[in-house]
C-alpha cells in the first residue's frame, strides 16, 4: 500500500486510495495526538460547525495498511480536487477565514493548527471543508502559532497582491508550492500597503524579521531557542488570529470590466435565440444515456450553462480563463440554494501544470478533468484561431477526458470569429463546419446535431470513441 503523491511529507500519516475510494492513515507516532483530537470533542464540534470534513473509522482487517498503523478513517470522499492558484479572489479569502476559524476553536479546546496550508482546503460544491485531521496538535503554552508565516505565504500574501496588484498574480502559488515568499510579496506590493497596519505588521515586518532570521550571525541557533524568545500566550495567539482575520475580511478586490466578464451582456446572441440555446444544451444533456456524476463545463464564463447541467449531475466544474467572470459566478453560485456548482480559474491554453518533488505532489489539470460529460460551448473558435490548435488536436483532447460531448461550433460567419480574424491572416482552411464533424468524428461518435435557430452556429452531442487499454 502506498501514499498518494501528495501525502508523503507528513510523519504523522498519509491518505492512500483503495477500490477507487481515499482513505487516511494515522501512524502510531500521532496516536496520542489524534486519539486527544477526538476524544476532546475539538473534532465533532468543527464537523457540527461544518468546518471540518466529516469521516468513518474503519475496520483495518477490511483494506490494506502497513506495520506503523493506528487507525484508518474515510473521509467525505471530495468530488473533484482543486487548488488555490485555480481559485478565485473571494474562494481564496474564504479558505482563509475558515482556516483562521478551525485555528480559533481549536484553541478553545487547548489545541492548535500545525499546518495551515491552503491545500488543506477543499470545496465540495461551493462549500469549503478544511480535510487534514492530522494537523491539529496540542497547544504548548507559551509557544507562538507554528503555522503562522504558513497561513501569510499560503494566504495573505497571495491575496495582498491579489488586491493591490492584479488578480493573475494568484498564478504565482503555482511556482511556489510552499506559498509565496513573504520577501517577494513585500517587494512587489506598493509602498501605500505599507501604511495599512495589518500588512505592515504580518507582510512587510514579517518579511524583514525572515530575513534577518536567515541572515543571523548565529546560524546554529536552535529553533528551541528561537521559540524561547519569542514567548506568546493564549491570549496573544488569539489576538492574533483576529487580527489577521480583520486584516484579510478588510481586503476587497474590484474586478476590473473585462471581454469575458460582460461576455453575455456584449454577445451577438438575440434574447430569443439565447433562450433556445438554453433550451437546445438542456435536452441536449437530457439525451445522455448514462448516469451523469461529473460534469466539466470549459470555458464556463460566469456559469449559465453550467446552472443548466447543475439539474442533471452531481457536480459542475465550472472552468474559465477570466478571473472576473470565475470570481462573479463563484459569489452567484454561494447565493443560490444549489450548492453543486464548482467554479474554478482554468488557461485550457496553458492548464495548471504537474508541480512539487518529481512534478507528482499536484496533479495537472488533464489528470484531473476526467469527466462523464464535457460542456465546450462557444470555445472552438478560441482553441483554433486564437491559439492555432488544430481541431484534431483539441478533437483527441475532449475524447480521453469524457465520455459524452456537448460542443457548440462557431462558424467564420459568426461576428465572434469575423473579430478574432480582423488582426490575422486567415490560415485555417479546415475551420469549417465540414472540417469541424471530419475532426472530431475521428474520435467521437456523432448522436445529434442541431442549429442554432438565429445565428449560423451548431450545437452536437457526441460520445467518446477512446479506448484506454487501447492507447497503452
Amino acid at each position: 500500500m502506498k501514499s498518494l503523491n501528495s501525502s508523503f511529507r507528513d510523519p504523522s500519516g498519509f491518505v492512500f486510495k483503495y477500490n477507487e475510494k481515499i482513505y487516511r492513515q494515522i501512524n502510531k507516532c500521532f496516536a496520542n495526538d489524534f486519539d486527544s483530537f477526538i476524544s476532546s470533542g475539538l473534532c465533532s464540534v468543527l464537523i457540527e460547525k461544518g468546518l471540518l470534513i466529516p469521516h468513518d473509522d474503519v475496520n483495518t482487517s477490511d483494506i490494506p495498511y502497513t506495520e506503523n498503523c493506528h487507525r484508518i478513517i474515510l473521509p467525505k470522499q471530495i468530488p473533484y480536487i482543486s487548488y488555490p492558484y485555480e481559485w478565485s479572489f473571494s474562494q481564496l479569502k474564504d479558505a482563509a477565514i475558515l482556516t483562521l476559524k478551525v485555528q480559533a476553536q481549536s484553541l478553545k479546546y487547548g489545541f492548535s493548527l500545525k499546518d495551515a496550508s491552503s491545500y488543506n482546503v477543499q470545496f465540495i460544491g461551493n462549500e469549503l471543508k478544511f480535510i487534514d485531521t492530522l494537523s491539529f496538535e496540542p497547544y504548548k503554552e507559551g509557544e507562538p502559532w507554528i503555522a503562522y508565516r504558513q497561513f501569510c505565504q499560503h494566504f495573505l500574501a497571495p491575496l495582498a497582491l491579489m488586491a493591490y496588484v492584479d488578480a493573475d498574480l494568484a498564478k504565482l502559488l503555482s511556482n511556489y508550492i510552499d506559498g509565496i515568499p513573504l520577501s517577494l510579496a513585500s517587494k512587489l506590493l506598493p509602498n501605500r500597503t505599507r501604511l495599512n497596519y495589518g500588512l505592515q505588521i504580518h507582510l512587510h515586518l514579517h518579511a524583514k524579521i525572515q530575513k534577518a532570521y536567515s541572515d543571523s550571525a548565529n546560524p546554529a541557533e536552535s529553533t528551541a531557542e528561537k521559540k524561547t524568545k519569542a514567548k506568546l500566550t493564549l491570549n496573544g495567539q488569539r489576538a492574533i488570529i483576529e487580527d489577521l482575520a480583520s486584516v484579510i475580511n478588510k481586503l476587497e478586490w474590484k474586478p476590473p470590466k473585462t471581454e469575458w466578464g460582460d461576455y453575455y451582456a456584449n454577445t451577438n446572441y438575440d434574447d430569443q435565440s439565447f433562450l433556445k440555446k438554453r433550451e437546445l444544451v438542456s435536452r441536449l444533456i437530457q439525451d445522455i444515456p448514462d448516469k451523469l456524476n461529473i460534469v466539466q463545463d470549459l470555458g464556463a464564463n460566469t456559469g449559465e450553462f453550467s446552472r443548466i447541467a447543475s439539474d442533471y449531475c452531481n457536480t459542475v466544474i465550472s472552468q474559465d480563463i477570466d478571473p472576473v467572470a470565475v470570481e462573479r459566478n463563484y459569489l452567484r453560485s454561494k447565493s443560490e440554494p444549489t450548492n453543486n456548482i464548482l467554479p474554478l480559474v482554468q488557461n485550457l491554453i496553458t492548464p495548471s501544470p504537474a508541480i512539487g518533488w518529481a512534478n507528482k505532489e499536484r496533479d495537472s489539470f488533464v489528470q484531473r478533468v476526467r469527466c462523464d460529460a464535457l460542456l465546450a460551448l462557444a470555445l472552438i473558435h478560441h482553441l483554433t484561431i486564437s491559439n492555432n490548435t488544430p481541431l484534431s488536436h483539441v478533437a483527441e483532447l475532449f475524447s480521453q477526458i469524457t465520455n459524452w460531448l456537448v460542443i457548440e461550433f462557431v462558424p467564420k460567419s459568426d461576428s465572434q470569429v469575423r473579430r478574432l480574424l480582423a488582426t490575422r491572416e486567415d490560415i485555417f482552411e479546415d475551420y469549417t463546419e465540414i472540417g469541424f464533424e471530419a475532426a472530431f468524428s475521428t474520435f467521437f461518435s456523432l448522436q445529434r446535431k442541431e442549429a442554432l435557430s438565429g445565428s449560423d452556429r451548431v450545437l452536437y452531442l457526441m460520445k467518446s470513441d477512446y479506448n484506454p487499454q487501447e492507447s497503452n
